[in-house]
Order: C-alpha cells, then structure tokens, then sequence
C-alpha cells in the first residue's frame, strides 16, 4: 500500500478514537467491489486501478477520544478523586471512635478485601471499552446499563452538597486574612451602659458560635427555611466557577489542575505535621490514637463502618474512577494503578489522622489548663468564704503555680472528705483522657475543632489560610472527578461540546445548590450526606461486581485482562470478584438497612447556643428516602425495558477505540493480497491473512464460543474479526 495513503496515515497515528463503527461507516463511500483488488474476478496482470478498501473518512473523524498526556496527570487525578475531605475529616473521627490503633486492623482487611479488588475492577472495565459508566455497564450487560445511569445520579446529588463544602471553606479561606482571626473571641455587645459577652457565644464557645451564627446564621429546625444566605451564595457561585473552569476542557484542563490540587495538601499536611508535633500535648493526641482498645474489634459496627470507610474512600461506584481510566491506552498496567493509587490512598488518611490528633492533642492540653484554671479559681472562692477548709488543700500545692496533676490531687481530696455535698460543688475533674475522647467528624472537625485548635497558634492566620486552602484544593479534586463522572458518560452517548455540556450543567447544579445555601441549608446538607450516595452506592457496586463476575464470566474477564495488560493476573482476584466482595457488600447492605430502621431518621439542629437531635418532619423524611429511591429507580426500569425489548440495548454498537487496529487488519490484508496477486498466485491458495481468532469461554467458563462468518460485511462480522473489544 502506498505510504502516503490515508489508511496508512491513521493506521500510524498514535490518537485514540471516539467515533462508532456505525458512524465511521455512515461516512464512507460506497466500495467500488469490481475495481477492488479484492474482487475474486480480477486476473493476474491486471491494470485496474487500486483503490483504497477504505476511503478518506471525514475530517473530524480524526479527532480522537481524549487522552492522558502522561502517565503522572492520570495519577494526580485518580489520587485527587479518592483522596477528598473524608480522608482529613472522617478516618480520624472513625479512628478515635473505633479503639485508636485496633481500627486501623478490620479497615487493612476490608481494604484488601473489597477496597483494592473492586478498585481494579472499575479501572480495568473503564480501560477495556473505553467509555463512561453507562457505556460500559451497557456493554457488558445491557439489561443492567441503569448502573451507570444510578451512578451518574449518584454523583449529581454528592456534587450539589459537596460544592457547598467548597463554598464554606472559600469564606474561611477569606476571613483568614485578619488578625486576629474572627472566630478568636466571642463578640461583644452593648446593652445600655454595659458591654457584654454575646450570651449564645456564651453558652457555646467562640469557634462555633462564629459556624453557627456569622457563617450560616442557621434556623433553629428544619421547617424554618430562613431565606437565602447571600454571603454562602456567593462563596458557592466563586466555588461553582472553580470548579467550572477545572473541567471545561475536560481531562485536558482538569489534568493539569491535579499537579497543583492533588499534590499541594500533602505540602500542607507535612507544614502541620511538623508545626503539630513542635506543640505542646501533640505527644498526648498521638498515643491516644495509637493505643489500641482490642475489645472493640469484636463489634459489629466497627466493622461495618471500616467497610463503609474503604468502600468511599476508593469512590467506588461514582463512576469517576471508571471515566478516568477511560482516556487511558489499552495496554495500560491498571493493577499498578489500583495498588499505587489505594496505597497512596491508605498513607494519606493515616497522615492525616496524625496531623488531627497532634493538633487535638495540643487543644486538649489547652482546653485541660483552662479547666484548671477556672476550677482551682472556684476552690479558692469557697476556701475564702468558709464552704472548704483550708486543711483540705496539701501544703505543697501553689495556686499561682498550679499544675494538672496538683489539681488532680486536690481534687480527689475533696471528693473523698465532701463525699456527700460534693456534687454541690460543681468541680470538674479535668482529666486530659476525657477532652481527647470528645470526637467529633465532618464539619465540627474542620471548622470548630480544629479552627479553635488554631487560633492558639503562633501567626494563626497563616495556618489558618493554608488548612482552608487545603480544604479547597482537597474538595476540588473530588469534584472534578465527581465531574467527569456525569459529563464522560454524556459526552460519548451524544455529540455535544464539552464546553457547552460543562457549563450547562454548573449553571443549574449552582440553582439546585441554592437549597443548601438557605439559612436551614446545613440541615439538608447532612440529609443528602446521609441519604443520597450510602446505600444507593453500595448496590451499584455490587451490581458492578455480580455483571462482571458472575454474566459476564470471571474466567474471560481474567483472560481479557492478560491480553490487555501482558500478564495474568493473581488468582486472588478471581476469588475476591466471583466469592468474597460480593458476599462483603451483601452483608454491607443488609447491615446498612438494619442501621437505617434502628436508627431515627433526624439532625441535629442549632437551638439557643446548643445542639440538640431533631427527627425529620413527615416531609423531611420522605424526602430523604426518595433520594434512595430516585438514585436506585434506573436499575429496575432499565431492567424492565431491555427484558422486554421496549428500547434498543445498544449492545450491538462496536467501541471504536480499536479502530485503528481494524484498519491495521484491513490494510495487512490488502497488502498481502496484492503480493499474491504480483506473485501470480490464487489467493485460495495463500494462507489467510486475517488474524488468529482466540477462543474464550462463556459465561459459565466452560463453553467454548466462536464465530466463523469472517466474510460477513455487517457490523456482527466487524466485531468477530477487528476488535479485541468483542469479547467484553
């Protein structure tokens, strides 16, 4: 064939593809067969003129399916979706609350045994077809494509709420820059000719007060909506805008965003390590953590949130990590990708853990002297006015001097000899142990516990600024996975501009998002937290693992797993898909119903300086259900449809990302029946130029399936004979 052929041209081309074979062979014209060298009635000698078996297709066609321009941004942004805010805020809270140390035993199993197996499953599907997680679910299983539908869901209602995470730390981010900072001191006011300490700040403490009331300025129920809060409609609209900017391009701009968001909160996180463990009591916060309660590995629940933990730290079943890999090469090593990226994962949340309890630790140390203080100044008062004798207090104690462990001793002493009007008194122990067990995850970690950790550091402005910036970078990793998770799969089913597609959908996502930034908003935020992703996720994976597992066949799976990466993988794995994760996720499942009818459905809501537990109202309850509904309807309709033939399964549509390969195929044959021709020979009588058909098993892994109909012109016979992609 001529070098400076258009097959030739695109068979050397290193650009992936993105166009079907339907739509490749809508745009061809007709093939002249009687002019074709390939036409059995051609005689030797011959001086027909050659055309090509493929003609020149359209232009665009060119344009190929979006690639990694290296290996390293693919890892940044697989890094920077699986590492989110849970991994800062919720593994430390899960570790403290779980027995320290013994935690970290059941989540290394449960990594290892559903984390790490299904995270290489949804990065080698995505890599195999090529497509987003409704084309691939489509693929493998048609009557079970509402997977990436549910998916696709599933990510819409975890990026309005997530967003607005990223809008509060954007207000942090700019209230930082003052000293000192605005959550140091409880505000004052006027009232007549005496200023005093604003009494809801008074009941609470200055860091959450300032959440509460000047950040949200939240309703004292649910039913209360409040109206807008403009300040956080702002912060969300800049934080939509962010985002926006970071996926316009799709992987093109996003990729290059990871370099910074992914990599700059380990910088931050290594600065508060160092910073933390120069500070007084960070000694205290770190064995805390690291002592291990045994007992509580036999619980139940331990377990089941260690599952959970793992199960959302990978983000699995978003589709994300699926569409990610989409824009790999074929040959791509993804079992390294699985292990790098789910390591990396594990490092980060134990760095994280103990980056949160030095710090804890030095709040506790402060908080324990402030106890301290304000105990041994009330003793003192009752030694002036005769209720304590000062006999009670042992001689070497100084109270200008006063130490934890003098207190302690004083303390224990009065208790002993006041035995029966001790509770009268109203001391408090101060005991170190009982501040660092006061847990708390989510926003409470980062924007009271921490904050108000930070305002005791030297130059608190500049910590404070870096932790909100790390925050933001950290939430704008995941939301550009969570992202491409919902515009990939668009993208392939239907010919829209990326640019167009992205915008779109941040503009109504900032509408919708309005709902949590109304004065009640943290309400609806913790229901959609609650409610929305958990077990709608759960089924999803599940699904996911059954269609490739147990339709599609282990076996062929394995198979097409050593022709794509070169070698074959652990047996390991074979057990973990078809026998250990699945019966993993069922008894996740059902112990997560259990846990939803065990529990009231409620919130804790803001009320007079205090939070106190409020169930959801009849209509907040229903809302909250229907979002497991709404998330999990696209399995059983899809299902219903495709059972029955209602709609077109799609499955006969060839992924043509292998399109270059064909044409390899198609050129390599017209070569060698052109050099048959030039040798006089019949082309019967030369060995078949097409290429070695490979045998797999079905489904069952035991039948042997082929198809021996190569001559056939039809889309059937392109998949029989061109693409490695026919057999997934």
């Amino acid at each position: 064939m001529p070098k400076n052929t258009k097959v030739t041209q695109r068979e050397h081309s290193n650009e992936p593809v993105t166009e079907s074979v339907a739509d490749l062979l809508s745009l061809e014209h007709p093939m002249d067969y009687k002019s074709s060298q390939m036409s059995m009635g051609l005689s030797p000698g011959s001086t027909a003129p050659v055309k090509a078996l493929i003609p020149s297709p359209d232009p665009d066609l060119e344009d190929g399916r979006p690639a990694w321009n290296n290996k390293l941004e693919y890892i940044l942004a697989q890094v920077g979706f699986s590492v989110g805010l849970g991994n800062v805020w919720r593994f430390p809270y899960l570790c403290q609350k779980n027995g320290g140390g013994a935690y970290l035993v059941p989540y290394f199993i449960l990594l290892l045994l559903i984390g790490i197996p299904l995270f290489f499953l949804e990065l080698a599907v995505g890599q195999r077809i090529r497509r987003g997680s409704i084309g691939v679910w489509n693929y493998v299983y048609p009557q079970l494509g509402g997977i990436g539908v549910s998916s696709l869901m599933v990510c819409g209602f975890v990026g309005l709420y997530y967003n607005v995470i990223i809008g509060w730390s954007i207000f942090y981010f700019f209230q930082s820059f003052q000293f000192p900072l605005p959550w140091a001191e409880c505000p004052i006011q006027i009232n007549g000719t005496q200023a005093i300490v604003v009494p809801e700040c008074e009941k609470s403490s200055a860091t959450t007060y300032f959440w509460y009331r000047q950040t949200l300025n939240i309703t004292s129920s649910i039913d209360d909506t409040g109206g807008l809060n403009w300040k956080m409609v702002l912060s969300l609209l800049v934080a939509w805008i962010l985002v926006c900017l970071a996926v316009i391009k799709g992987i093109q701009s996003s990729g290059k965003v990871m370099y910074f968001s992914s990599l700059f909160p380990y910088v931050v996180l290594f600065c508060f390590l160092v910073r933390g463990l120069m500070l007084k009591g960070a000694v205290d916060g770190i064995a805390h953590m690291f002592t291990p309660k045994l007992e509580k590995m036999l619980e139940p629940q331990v377990w089941r949130e260690a599952a959970t933990q793992v199960f959302f730290a990978l983000g699995l079943g978003f589709g994300g990590v699926i569409a990610f890999s989409s824009y790999n090469k074929r040959d791509n090593n993804c079992h390294f990708d699985a292990l790098l990226v789910s390591t990396i994962n594990f490092v980060t949340s134990i760095l994280a853990t103990l980056v949160v309890f030095a710090v804890l630790g030095f709040k506790a140390n402060v908080m324990n002297e402030k106890c301290v203080v304000d105990n041994a100044e009330t003793i003192l008062g009752f030694l002036n006015t005769g209720v304590l004798s000062k006999e009670l207090i042992p001689p070497h104690i100084n109270f200008s001097h006063l130490s934890a462990q003098d207190y302690t001793e004083m303390y224990s002493v009065i208790k002993t000899v006041k035995e029966d009007s001790f509770g009268e008194l109203g001391l408090d122990a101060c005991l170190l142990e009982d501040e660092l067990n006061k847990s708390v995850q989510g926003t409470g970690l980062a924007f009271i516990a921490f904050t108000e950790a930070m305002t005791h550091f030297p130059a608190s402005p500049f910590w404070s600024v870096m932790f909100f910036f790390m925050l933001i970078n950290l939430g704008l990793g995941s939301m550009i996975g969570t992202m491409t998770g919902i515009t990939t799969p668009i993208l392939d089913a239907f010919k829209i501009r990326k640019e167009i597609l992205c915008v779109a959908c941040c503009i109504v996502a900032f509408l919708l998002g309005l709902l949590f930034v109304q004065r009640s908003g943290n309400y609806f935020v913790t229901m959609f937290d609650d409610y929305s992703a958990g077990l709608p996720l759960t089924v999803v994976v599940i699904l996911e693992n059954i269609s490739v597992a147990w339709i599609y066949g282990t076996k062929r799976f394995m198979q097409d797993l050593e022709d794509m990466l070169g070698f074959k993988p652990y047996s390991f794995y074979y057990y973990m898909w078809r026998y250990v994760s699945p019966a993993v996720l069922v008894v996740l499942i059902i112990a997560t119903v259990i846990e939803m009818v065990v529990s009231p459905a409620g919130y804790n809501a803001w009320v007079e300086g205090a939070e106190r537990f409020h169930n959801y109202p009849p209509w907040a309850s229903a809302m909250a259900y229907s979002l497991i509904v709404l998330a999990m309807l696209p399995l059983p309709i899809v299902f219903i449809v495709r059972h029955f033939n209602l709609i077109s399964d799609g499955s006969n549509k060839l992924s043509v990302s292998y399109r270059k390969g064909m044409m390899k195929d198609i050129s390599n044959l017209e070569e060698q029946d052109e050099q048959r021709f030039i040798l006089n020979k019949n082309p019967s009588e030369a060995p078949s130029p097409m290429p070695a058909h490979r045998a797999y098993l079905g489904p069952g892994g035991t039948q042997e399936m082929t198809n021996t109909n190569y001559g056939t012109s039809t889309k059937t016979g392109y998949q029989n004979i061109g693409s490695p992609e026919s057999e997934l």
